[in-house]
Formats: structure tokens, C-alpha cells, sequence
């Protein structure tokens, strides 16, 4: 059984959408603003391209990405790792061909039985409404969260407000420092 690992840059406030300066949204670029960079708070982002096995987003996420991160240095260990994309939408042809085999899954069906083949961990980049999906649908089992320390109000949020069952979570590693930047490293149990 593979384990399926959400990565999120987040508010306090559970936003996760724009954090890298997307346009169109009034926050955006939130992680680069007013928080001092210190390198070893995301010291979390190299491990996770050392032991991630393959990538999984949505299909938006995907269609930010794929221009921009084959060529990426910071985004290396990426470029020849499997990748999924979820989508009901996304066209075959819509794939890039210099970013390693990417697989286009139709359904949460799909990823579930993608979780029950032999091979190490999946990460989860970006892919907010992914993200609740999977989470409602009991198929994360490890959260990696930065968060940040501001409040955003609007935005993407990581965690759906679908009325469900509580979802117990183990805190497995966990950080603070000094820029008020908190990694919090949660295993889902199930």
C-alpha cells in the first residue's frame, strides 16, 4: 500500500490558494511577503523530492506547473518521477513531453487503487480542491503543512467544510522558528 502525502504552504486561516504570486487573486504571493526566508524551515521541501516515488495534482495545478517546473533546478528530482494527474477534463494531448510519463486518473476510484500498488510514497503538490477531495475521501495518510503566520481571509482553503466524520491526526514532527513559520507533520489515522 503506497502513502499518499499532502504538501501545502498555508495561512493560518487554512488558505492555500496563490502562495507562490498566481495572478488573479488580491493575496497572492503571500509566502514571499513580510516573512523572513529561512532557509531550514523548508528544508522539509528538498526530503520530500528525495522521498517521493511519484507526484499527484489536479488538474490546475498541473496546468501551472508543467510550463514551468520541468525546467526548474530547486524542482529536479520532479522531472523524471511518475506524475498523476486527476482530472475529468484534462485531454491526453494536453500533457507535456518533457516532464517525465505523467498519467491522467479519471476518478478517486482511480487513486485509490493507485494507492494499493507496490511502491513508495505519492506527494501532493498545490491542488486545493484535490486536496479536499481525497482528504473526504479517507485517501491521505500524511500531511506535511508550513504554515504561515498570517491571516488571509479569502482564499482556497487546504481542508473542506463537508460534514463528515472526525478524521483523527497524529502529530509526527513539528517545528517552529523564528519567523513565525511553524512545520507541522500530521499522519492521518485511519
Amino acid at each position: 500500500m503506497r502513502t499518499l502525502i499532502s504538501t501545502a504552504f498555508v495561512s493560518l486561516d487554512g488558505v492555500v490558494e496563490a502562495p507562490g504570486g498566481e495572478p488573479g487573486y488580491r493575496n497572492s504571493g503571500w509566502t514571499f511577503k513580510d516573512i523572513e526566508f529561512i532557509p531550514e524551515a523548508f528544508e522539509i521541501k528538498g526530503r520530500e523530492q528525495q522521498e517521493a516515488t511519484a507526484m499527484m495534482m489536479g488538474r490546475v495545478s498541473y496546468e501551472a506547473f508543467s510550463p514551468v517546473w520541468p525546467g526548474m533546478e530547486e524542482f529536479a528530482e520532479y522531472k523524471d518521477m511518475p506524475k498523476y494527474v486527476v482530472s475529468t477534463s484534462l485531454g491526453e494531448d494536453a500533457l507535456v513531453s518533457n516532464w517525465g510519463e505523467t498519467t491522467v486518473l479519471r476518478s478517486l476510484d482511480e487513486v485509490a487503487a493507485l494507492k494499493k500498488t507496490e511502491g513508495g510514497p505519492i506527494i501532493v503538490h498545490g491542488s486545493a480542491t484535490l486536496n479536499r477531495n481525497l482528504s473526504d475521501a479517507g485517501l491521505i495518510d500524511r500531511y506535511h503543512l508550513l504554515v504561515f503566520p498570517l491571516l488571509l481571509g479569502a482564499g482556497k482553503r487546504l481542508f473542506s467544510d463537508t460534514d463528515k466524520d472526525t478524521q483523527k491526526l497524529k502529530l509526527v514532527e513539528h517545528e517552529a522558528y523564528a519567523n513565525g513559520l511553524q512545520k507541522n507533520v500530521f499522519d492521518v489515522i485511519h
